[in-house]
Formats: structure tokens, C-alpha cells, sequence
């Protein structure tokens, strides 16, 4: 059976020995290089612009500016996925640092890095605005003048009567919660090439979302959708980072400018920290409990900092905003306000685990705090209040699978939270945290798949999933190869490229498996069905009769008449038989309400650890760590286990060291050496990684289930050892060093 066994990922040894072809490595005849112009202002006017004194320096082909979109037949200035807000270069103002201002076309990267120092340009500096709080007050500087207080989306859920809900608590409990801009940090910084021909847009991308992609472009040029072909290489790493509309349009109009030659644009590392982070967050929670640690009532007030351009926030505040930052309990009364904030930052966009992360860090730390008031145990607080399959959430859906509380017990017996320990003494103190999480995945989306039977045995699976080192195409592969009972070895995964590949909405939100793997179920049913239709006259046998049996096709019950498939195909003249597969889900929640079907299915986590808190230095060691992970059906088992590793390797790092510093919107780490992400000496002296199965459990996403658990997890134990409670994320040496000496 494909299913279930740990297969390698299909390229792991090209990997190893560097012989990937990421985008970096593609080369195009007469390929020129691109160079982008940024601001060196948070916020300013464009008094002057002069791209002359560099237009002569030899090498430069084309500069952009926005003049360029005035000519006759230029492409539209402005795009975005929700919102058409954002400029692919700026016109008259400039909302951030490092937002591009012009962008350049050369034969050669020294004459790209030349012509950037030569274009003349002159600001006039405006008022700014950073954190996404003091950005909602009235009288804060606008970003944009047609947004007064900065807040361009409010929404909201509804549930029960909260008033109600607060008068039938013995104790209510309000805490804030901050989280700072993150970056990504993938090991591939972004990359695209364009080039245009006989009025066709030809780009390649290092994209989680190709078909949005082509989408935009489509529209940005006025083009039908077929005249736009999105190719997407593997990707060395993406996080949310990639996912939708980054540098594609700047791009593609700078091939435009030139004409037929095609233009590559990679990021140097510092200007990753400028293209998109994660959402600064000011997260505000009440919540009212009886004394029997019964959850009565919650309010939740966030504010979400976008940046200076709103990207996907929209989108994701209609429904991950609103859900992911409640948690996985039973509370008759729900309110929660969510706003998306403009600020004179990078635009934020998805983020591994996004809002989900943040909210985690929010609801279940104040879980820990409301147990402590109670004088209860944590962990029993969180088994009286957590959803059981049947209960209803907040938005009104019925939870249907629910093992939240078989992921928090399974992590917390595997650090034993019921067994004694030494609390240390001296200046080295130990503590345990636990934590769980709910996470939604796209409430309305659509994954297609095409599987294509050769006459030599091979089956084609032709999709949309982006292979960005997670093992996507290998688990596709598997769940191919078990769905048609052809073996593993002769699937070969095709894709992704819009003029090849069925639609697939993108590679995010640990759908990919759950969606595309539907979608290929689907397929492979009707792909069955005409191989039996067909091979039943050959055999003279109803079609009902046969079953399809390693790579052919035999009788119920009489294993010796069988004929293989490429004898089916020959014989009927065929050079190939196909079949299309979709899954589609259809959700979404009432703006003004929350109200609605939040997610087709939860993603469900939790972690529990043992931490040893230097009490002189505040510095902190996670000695044991668990991650605790609900996968309904596990496709790879070592591949589910590397998710679950990484998924807390990644946490570790947003938990206690990770943020951008900005100095009046200036990114002041903006490289690898100042930027700090976790090393093999940050890990937790022991890993253990759990995976909970269902016989009749769906297949669920595991890319992000156990990483929103690490930081509250890590903060409660923590406060275990030494008695602070840190709200401001990272959790530093230095927070806890000034909250144990009171300041």
C-alpha cells in the first residue's frame, strides 16, 4: 500500500548533491538583469525623479518609472488580490522603506547596482505611523488619504450574550498580547523572470500561489488569462512568504518596457526584510470563569498591522482574523472586534501558522494565567472547556473531528506533566508549559487534478501543488499510486505550470494534501471506471465484475484473468486514457456576524515542554520539548514526523528570538547576522514528535498544526519556573531579566 509507508521525497538525493534547478539557476538567451530603486523614507512625496543620468551608463537597457504608465497601451499602475492599492512602482508618494520608486533592466548586475546610485531623486518627508494601535487613532498621520484613521477593514463575530456571559463569571480576566513583524527567512530569497512574446507573458516565479498569479497579471495587462503561463521551479523554502502577488507585476511590466528579452529579478537578502513580514499584532482578551474553571464568556479586541498596503489582510481577516484568535473551547458567549490597520511599514502578508500563531500566543497564555487565578492545573482548566466532537464553535459550525484534547494529553503525558520534578534552586530554576490550538484552513477553494494513464504503464499526475521542500509531490504521488493501485514508482508528478496543470487555488494554508489529495481521489474513481469499461469487452466479462489490481486489471475473485493496462490502451488503438478530478469546498462567514462555515475541516496541535530559566541572565532552555499533532491519516510517516520537527524549530525561533527592529520604519536586521534564527544548539536536548490517527479520520494538513503551541507553551513554563508572565513576543533574556527585577 502507498499509503502509510515513509517514502523518500522524490528529489531528496538531486537535493543533497545541489542539483535542484531552483530559479536562481535558470538562465534565458539575452537575459537581462533587474535592479529595483527603493525608498530610503517610511513616508514621503516624490518631489522630483530624473532616470537620465542613468540611461546613459553603458549596459542599461530600461529604466520604469511610474511615467511609463501613462504611455498608450501601458499596463494598469495599480494591483492587489483584494484591494487595488498598491503601485508596482511608486507615483507620487512613497509609503515605506524600501518601497520600489524605479526599476532598472541591464546587461549585467554591475551595471544594474550603478544605474540605481544614479537615478536622481528627491523626497519630501511626511509624518509616519508604525504600530498598528496608535495607526487606528484619529488623529494619527494617514497612510493613505482616503483612509481616515488608517482602518480599512473592521469585522466582527457574534456569539451569545456577552453581557450575560460576564455577569455569570466569578472571576473575568483581561490581558494584552503584542507580536512584532517577522520575516520569513526562507533559504531561497524571491526570484521571477518575464519575457514577452507575440503578445504573450511568459514568467517564471518562485510562487506558492501560480494561478493568482496569473490572475493578476492577466488583469494588470488587460490580457485573456491563456495569455499569461505561470511556470513555478521548486522552491527552496516559502513559509507564506511567496505565497500570492510579490514581485511578478514590477517584473513583468520591466519586460514589457524592454520588449522581447527576458528579465530576472532575485532579491538580495536585505530586501526580503522590505517585501513582506509577518502582521504585528496587538491582540486584547477578556474572559469571564466561573470557579469551577468553566468558561462563561470571551472578548477579543485585535488589531492587525497590514503594512502600508493592505495584500491579503482582507481576506484573511474575514476569516482566519476573527477565528483563530478564540481557541479551541466550549463559550457560550463570543465577541470578537478584528482591524486591519494601514501603517507606514512593509506590507504583511501569510505567515506560517497566520494568526493562528499569533492568536495561540494570545488565548493560551491567558489560559495559563486564568488557571493560576482559579488555582487549577492548566491542563485540567483546558480538559473542563475543550471542544468535543458534536459541539458547536463560535461561527455556528458543528465541530465534527475533534481530538484537541487527545493532541494536549498525548504532549503532556510525553513530558510528564502528572510526575514530580525538581523546580531547581540557585540561580537555575525548571518549569513546564503546555498549550494547544485550532486552526482553520481556506473556507472557500478549489484544488483540480488531471491523471493521465500512458500506454507504457506511466501514470502522469498533472497539478497545481508547488513542491517547496515540504514533500508535497511525493505524498500526491503516494496517494495516487493508492488510489489506482499502479506502483509508486511508475507516478510521475507534472507541474506546476498554468499552461500544463488544472487550476489549484495555491500551496498555503496546509491544504495541499487534504485539497489536492480529494481532488486526485476523484480522478482516480473515474480514471478506474473507463479502464474498467474498457477492458470489460476484452474479457467478456460486465464491467462491475473487474477490479483494477497492480498495473492491470483482473476479475472479482479469479486472480489469473487479468490484463494489464498498456494491453487495454493498445488494443482499444489508445495512446493515453485520462481523467479530470476536483474538490471544492464552499464556506465562509457573515462580515458583521462571523457567522458561517469558518474552515471545511480544523487543523488541531498542541506541545507541551520542560524549561530551565536562568534566573541571573534570563536566559532560557527548553530541555524537552513534544509536539502533538491530529493527521486523520498519516500519508508519509517521516514526513508527517518532519513537519511536526520543523513545525516546532520554526516556532522556537518566533517564540524567543525573532522580530525586525524598525527605527522609524527602517529595518535595522536586515541580514542573517543580526536577524536571528534558531541554531542546532537552540533545540530542546530531546523532540518527540506524535501523530494521531482516526480510521475514519479525512486527511489533514500537517505544516503548521504544532507550531501557534511553541511560544505559549514555552511563556506558561516560564511563568511556571519563575513566577513572570512575558506578553511581548520574542521572549528575550532580557524581558525576563527586567520582569524578574521588576522593571
Amino acid at each position: 500500500m502507498a499509503i502509510g509507508r515513509s517514502v523518500p521525497v522524490r528529489d531528496a538525493e538531486a537535493r543533497v548533491r545541489g542539483a535542484v534547478a531552483y530559479l536562481a539557476d535558470l538562465r534565458l538567451p539575452g537575459m537581462l538583469t533587474a535592479k529595483i530603486v527603493r525608498s530610503p523614507f517610511p513616508h514621503a512625496r516624490i518631489r522630483h525623479l530624473d532616470p537620465r543620468p542613468a540611461l546613459r551608463i553603458p549596459g542599461v537597457v530600461a529604466i520604469l518609472t511610474a511615467e511609463d504608465f501613462n504611455r498608450p497601451g501601458a499596463p494598469r499602475l495599480f494591483y492587489g488580490v483584494d484591494r487595488k492599492d498598491q503601485p508596482v512602482v511608486a507615483r507620487d508618494r512613497v509609503r515605506y522603506v524600501g518601497e520600489p520608486v524605479a526599476a532598472i533592466a541591464a546587461e549585467t548586475p554591475e551595471a544594474a547596482e550603478e544605474a540605481a546610485q544614479a537615478i536622481e531623486v528627491e523626497y519630501e518627508e511626511l509624518p509616519a505611523v508604525f504600530d498598528p494601535l496608535t495607526a487606528a487613532k484619529p488623529e494619527a498621520p494617514r497612510v493613505h488619504e482616503d483612509c481616515p484613521g488608517n482602518v480599512f477593514l473592521h469585522t466582527r463575530l457574534r456569539h451569545g450574550d456577552l453581557e450575560a456571559g460576564f455577569a455569570a463569571a466569578d472571576l473575568i480576566v483581561e490581558e494584552t498580547y503584542t507580536t512584532p513583524p517577522a520575516c520569513h527567512a526562507a533559504l531561497e530569497p524571491h526570484g521571477v523572470i518575464a519575457q514577452w512574446a507575440d503578445g504573450r507573458l511568459t514568467v517564471w516565479s518562485a510562487t506558492q500561489a501560480p494561478f493568482v498569479v496569473q490572475e493578476t497579471l492577466a488583469e494588470l495587462f488587460g490580457l485573456p488569462r491563456e495569455a499569461v503561463r505561470v511556470i513555478v521551479p521548486p522552491l527552496g523554502g516559502g513559509y507564506g512568504g511567496k505565497g500570492y502577488v510579490r514581485l511578478e507585476p514590477l517584473t513583468a511590466v520591466l519586460a514589457w518596457k524592454v520588449g522581447g528579452r527576458p528579465v530576472r529579478l532575485i532579491l538580495e537578502r536585505s530586501e526580503e526584510f522590505v517585501t513582506l513580514t509577518r502582521h504585528a499584532a496587538w491582540i486584547r482578551i477578556r474572559t469571564g470563569v466561573r470557579r469551577d474553571g468553566t468558561l462563561t464568556a470571551r472578548q477579543v479586541e485585535v488589531y492587525w498591522g497590514a503594512g502600508a498596503y493592505a495584500d491579503i489582510t482582507p481576506r484573511l481577516l474575514r476569516s482566519a482574523g476573527l477565528v483563530r484568535v478564540v481557541g479551541p473551547y466550549r463559550i457560550p458567549a463570543v465577541h470578537v472586534d478584528a482591524y486591519g490597520v494601514y501603517t507606514n511599514l512593509p506590507p504583511a502578508g501569510p505567515f506560517r501558522g497566520t494568526m493562528s500563531f499569533e492568536g495561540a500566543w494570545a488565548y493560551e497564555s491567558h489560559m495559563d494565567t486564568i488557571a493560576h487565578a482559579l488555582g487549577m492545573d492548566p491542563l485540567e482548566l483546558r480538559r473542563r472547556n475543550l471542544l468535543r466532537p458534536g459541539d458547536r464553535f463560535c461561527t455556528g459550525e458543528v465541530i465534527e473531528e475533534a481530538f484537541f484534547w487527545e493532541c494536549l494529553e498525548a504532549a503532556a503525558r510525553h513530558v510528564g506533566w502528572d510526575q514530580p520534578y525538581e523546580k531547581g534552586e540557585g540561580m537555575r530554576r525548571r518549569g513546564r508549559g503546555l498549550a494547544v490550538m485550532m486552526k482553520s484552513t481556506l473556507p472557500r477553494s478549489r484544488s483540480e487534478c488531471r491523471l493521465v494513464l500512458r500506454a507504457d504503464g506511466v501514470l502522469e499526475l498533472h497539478t497545481g501543488t508547488v513542491e517547496m521542500g515540504q514533500g508535497a509531490h511525493t505524498a500526491l504521488a503516494q496517494i495516487a499510486a493508492a488510489e489506482t493501485e499502479i506502483p509508486l514508482e511508475r507516478v510521475q508528478v507534472i507541474g506546476p505550470d498554468t499552461a500544463q496543470v488544472p487550476y489549484d487555488a495555491t500551496t498555503s494554508a496546509s491544504r495541499a494534501t487534504s485539497m489536492m489529495g480529494a481532488a486526485i481521489r476523484e480522478a482516480a474513481a473515474r480514471l478506474k471506471e473507463e479502464m474498467r469499461r474498457r477492458a470489460a469487452p476484452l474479457l467478456e466479462v460486465d464491467p462491475e465484475e473487474l477490479i483494477l489490481q497492480g498495473a492491470g486489471v483482473t476479475l472479482r475473485g479469479r486472480p489469473e484473468v487479468w490484463i494489464a493496462w498498456e494491453e487495454v490502451l493498445r488494443r482499444h488503438g489508445l495512446e493515453a486514457l485520462e481523467a479530470h478530478g476536483v474538490f471544492e469546498t464552499q464556506g465562509g462567514l457573515d462580515p458583521e456576524t462571523g457567522q458561517g462555515i469558518a474552515s471545511p475541516h480544523w487543523h488541531q496541535g498542541a506541545g507541551a515542554c520542560e524549561v530551565e530559566v536562568d534566573i541571573e541572565t534570563g536566559k532560557v532552555r527548553i530541555l524537552r520539548y513534544c509536539a502533538a499533532a491530529y493527521a486523520g491519516r498519516v500519508i508519509n510517516p517521516a514526513l508527517a514526523t518532519l513537519q511536526n520537527e520543523g513545525n516546532m524549530v520554526f516556532g522556537l525561533g518566533q517564540a524567543l528570538m525573532e522580530q525586525i527592529f524598525f527605527d522609524q520604519g527602517q529595518p535595522l536586521n536586515a541580514n542573517m547576522s543580526d536577524y536571528q534564527i534558531p541554531s542546532l544548539r537552540d533545540l530542546p536536548e530531546v523532540l518527540e514528535s506524535v501523530l494521531l490517527e482516526s480510521p475514519e479520520g479525512s486527511i489533514h494538513g500537517l505544516g503548521e498544526m504544532t507550531l501557534p503551541p511553541v511560544a505559549p507553551a514555552i511563556a506558561n513554563a516560564i511563568f511556571d519556573a519563575v513566577g513572570v508572565r512575558i506578553r511581548d513576543l520574542p521572549i528575550t533574556p532580557e524581558k525576563i531579566w527586567r520582569a524578574l527585577h521588576g522593571e
